[in-house]
């Protein structure tokens, strides 16, 4: 088999852990769209979603690939439930965490930092159909040891709008007060002349 190479770049030994899926015969549209999806997750959250997909419970948004897609429930519009490829990436997940797991990274604090799809060589089916391609897809998954999240404190007061400059009191004019004076209209009396 040939020597694959990996198109991450800057592939940090010690904080990092990654793995390849060769020759996938699963669509490539569609895991490009998964990879679009669980990039940046938590792996154990992405595994999740990925289990949700094959139950149908959750749809992967195609936002790429949208021609005749139809719309799906959530706040995503365009969707499908990829099952064979979810399974697959699911696999490939695991096995990644396993190659963590390996190295003596936390696996519990996993987070996805590269996920991408290529299209692989499409040798051609047997039977009478003739000339007629198969699906094929190389997968490669990076994760990173994720920074623990520092713990929230309590929130500050709400800030106030900022003070205007000082400046030294002026001496207030002594204002002489009239009288008020009844200022409702009164109607005018007819003058007889």
């Amino acid at each position: 088999m040939a020597n694959m190479n990996y198109s991450f770049q800057g592939y940090d030994d010690q904080h990092m852990a990654r793995g390849l899926g060769v020759s996938y015969n699963i669509s490539t549209k569609q895991s490009i769209e998964i990879c679009n999806w669980i990039r940046g997750l938590n792996v154990e959250k992405a595994k999740l979603y990925l289990r949700e997909v094959m139950e149908k419970k959750r749809a992967v948004p195609f936002k790429r690939y949208t021609d005749g897609v139809g719309h799906r429930k959530g706040k995503i519009a365009s969707g499908r439930y990829p099952i064979k490829s979810s399974e697959r990436f699911l696999k490939l997940l695991e096995s990644v965490e396993a190659n963590a797991g390996y190295k003596g990274l936390n696996t519990s604090n996993l987070v996805i930092r590269h996920a991408s799809a290529n299209l692989a060589s499409r040798p051609y089916r047997h039977g009478r159909q003739s000339r007629r391609q198969m699906k094929r897809t190389h997968v490669e998954i990076v994760v990173e040891e994720g920074k623990e999240a520092p713990k929230k404190e309590a929130k500050p007061a709400k800030k106030t709008a900022p003070k205007a400059k000082e400046t030294k009191p002026v001496e207030a004019k002594k204002v002489e007060e009239k009288p008020k004076t009844d200022t409702t209209k009164k109607p005018k009396e007819e003058s007889k002349e």
